[in-house]
């Protein structure tokens, strides 16, 4: 009888296809639809494409992103520079965004180069996800899935929040978040742990 080849599930692993990245249409459609999802506000999908400015953030941001991925750099920039004048949300076209993310109200909220922010994500306006260091390389947060982030919320560094994460407005965070938390305070510190839903409405998470 032959013996299993440990070296199985790596190669497995080393040779699965890459998933290939939505195409631009796809990610913004989504993203206009999971307003009227998570935002009592919205009322329709016109209301989303046309007087949302976190829409038209997220949406100039990956066209900036994707030409960003091919080593373009200041025309990027640009297209992050005008988005700032437009809406007022500032995020660095460097910055990897996964799927169905929204910024209720937008105002205020930065995104640095090295962010990288999981699927189903939440920002309040005033959110900033920010470095603490000049020098290069990973300086900014990694958000995991299912996270919502209270305005005002300040998550800095190189560090990790896990899936499921809610951060309460004006907290300070600078320490890893494990998943299924939530955090108050300054600095962030974990107060509840749990596995529920972070779409379900709470006092604090509505501006």
């Amino acid at each position: 009888m032959d013996t299993p080849d440990a070296t199985l599930p790596l190669q497995a692993v080393a040779t699965a296809p890459v998933l290939p990245t939505p195409a631009w249409w796809t990610l913004v459609t989504a993203d206009v639809r999971c307003v009227l999802e998570r935002d009592p506000a919205a009322r329709s999908l016109l209301e989303a494409w046309t007087i949302y400015p976190g829409v038209h953030a997220i949406a100039l941001h990956r066209m900036a992103h994707a030409l960003w991925m091919r080593g373009w750099r200041y025309l990027p920039r640009w297209i992050s520079f005008c988005t700032r004048w437009l809406t007022h949300v500032d995020i660095h076209p460097g910055a990897d965004i996964g799927q169905r993310f929204f910024i209720d109200h937008g105002t205020g909220t930065v995104i640095g180069e090295t962010a990288v922010i999981g699927d189903d994500v939440t920002l309040y306006h005033g959110v900033t996800l920010g470095g603490t260091t000049w020098r290069p390389g990973k300086r900014h947060p990694t958000l995991g899935n299912q996270v919502v982030v209270g305005a005002g919320a300040k998550i800095l560094g190189p560090i990790t929040v896990g899936d499921r994460v809610r951060i309460a407005a004006n907290s300070v965070v600078i320490d890893a978040v494990p998943s299924d938390s939530t955090v108050v305070g300054i600095p962030g510190r974990v107060v509840a742990s749990s596995r529920r839903s972070p779409f379900n409405p709470q006092p604090w998470s509505k501006s």
